[in-house]
């Protein structure tokens, strides 16, 4: 009995103290988790209507929304290194800009990564009810974001192994579909434009969804073993690994079936396998989707939670979302409102404009990110940076500079509706911000349950 009480007396003492996130994450898992985010939904689905406009030059395509990525990633490299927060793009904008822009900046990406795994979900609904012959794509969809949820609250840890399993997974399904396509390569003009530049450039605005979750990585900092090396690394990584695989995946698309079939496909690498194994290439492909889409659901669940808990420690209003579970030691309060919050997006079971509202969000935000690291060099030049972005003009940035330049040249691409309807979400972001100014700006502390 005595010790019965002595064991409880020690779980209230430490859970009046401050909990904080367990660091189990190493450079091969962190960088699991950048590519298991990046490779999702995109390259299974997006890489058909891709083809349709930049033709057999889609690697192309993706090539130069890879550009834009490794910009950006590079700013994010050198920012996670001087803050490795799990708060990410809201700690940067804050350093360089203040408040008012740090919280717009993490409405965006928080937004961003519910959008995206909103989209996906819907995407691994659509797979799941091929391959098992059901109707209830809104079902399913709603049920696995509940699972991947559930996941995400019970630990990194195993998240993580998750990631790192769903990852192996679908990079071996891509290296099948490219291995299976070798005879095939050479047979085409991969300079071959359906629509000439501006279909390649149009495509490459549209696949930059393939690449959202790059910035995940910096999301898992708190829980990173030596984060700002560690972070910086696996970031580049996941972008440089990624860009590989999808630039060989395109070219052994079209080498296989030409970017006309591809094009007017619904599910194109399904159409590029079962073009050289048959009846038996949708099953196949079907099962590496669902672990591919898998994959990006659960990361984007745990990227939007924890910049969620980031970015909360500061508002009186949002200080449940900073509160972390005593036994499971996850932000619970953030998980769960991530996936009502993804229910939502789900709701309309529209999936066609979801990538082009997401590519917004980050667009923008990318600007912000890739501006903060170019004003924090003069703003604070002396501070340490274990990671130091190349290619500089004095402490002018010259790498983040074209960042920016190649964002906004891909968002100039997105339809004119979706411009609309992203100006219309920023401008509610700014007034999400009024509100929770009113209630007070304060620093949180972690609350256990």
């Amino acid at each position: 009995m005595k010790e019965h009480r002595e064991h409880h007396r020690k779980r209230f003492l430490h859970s009046k103290k401050k909990l904080t996130l367990r660091r189990d994450l190493n450079l091969f898992q962190a960088t699991a988790c950048g590519v298991g985010i990046i490779l999702g939904a995109g390259i299974y689905v997006l890489i058909g209507m891709a083809a349709g406009t930049a033709g057999n030059a889609v690697w192309l395509s993706f090539l130069l929304s890879a550009l834009a990525a490794v910009f950006t990633g590079i700013s994010y490299a050198e920012l996670s290194s001087i803050f490795p927060s799990d708060a990410g793009e809201y700690v940067y904008a804050e350093h360089a800009f203040g408040r008012a822009i740090a919280f717009f900046v993490g409405y965006l990406a928080v937004l961003a990564q519910i959008i995206t795994g909103a989209a996906v979900a819907l995407g691994f609904a659509g797979y799941f009810s091929k391959l098992f012959g059901t109707n209830s794509i809104l079902l399913i969809a709603l049920l696995a974001t509940f699972f991947f949820s559930f996941i995400n609250f019970h630990g990194i840890k195993d998240s993580k192994w998750m990631n790192v399993i769903f990852t192996i997974l679908e990079t071996v399904g891509l290296f099948i579909i490219i291995f299976i396509a070798l005879p095939y390569f050479g047979k085409v003009n991969y300079m071959e434009m359906a629509q000439g530049f501006s279909g390649v450039f149009h495509a490459a605005a549209l696949v930059f969804f393939a690449y959202i979750g790059f910035e995940s990585v910096v999301k898992l900092s708190e829980e990173t073993k030596n984060p700002t090396k560690t972070i910086p690394r696996a970031l580049l990584l996941s972008i440089a690994i990624s860009t590989l695989l999808y630039i060989l995946v395109a070219m052994a698309a079209v080498s296989v079936v030409g970017w006309e079939t591809l094009g007017k496909s619904a599910a194109p690498l399904a159409d590029v396998a079962a073009a050289i194994l048959g009846s038996n290439a949708f099953v196949l492909l079907a099962v590496i989707a669902l672990f591919s889409t898998g994959n990006t659901i659960l990361m984007s669940l745990v990227a939007a939670s924890r910049t969620l808990y980031g970015m909360s420690h500061e508002y009186k209003l949002l200080k449940p979302f900073t509160w972390v579970h005593v036994s499971r030691r996850t932000p619970y309060i953030a998980v769960f409102a991530s996936m009502l919050l993804t229910f939502l997006f789900i709701l309309p079971r529209k999936i066609d404009l979801v990538a082009e509202f997401s590519n917004f969000g980050i667009f923008l935000s990318f600007v912000i990110v890739n501006l903060a690291l170019i004003v924090l060099r003069y703003k604070l030049p002396k501070v340490k940076r274990p990671f130091k972005a190349p290619l500089n003009i004095g402490r002018f940035a010259v790498l983040p500079f074209l960042g920016i330049l190649a964002v906004l040249f891909l968002a100039i691409n997105l339809q004119p509706k979706v411009i609309l309807g992203g100006i219309a979400y920023s401008i509610l972001g700014f007034v999400l911000y009024a509100v929770v100014r009113r209630f007070g700006e304060v620093k949180g502390k972690a609350k256990t349950l």
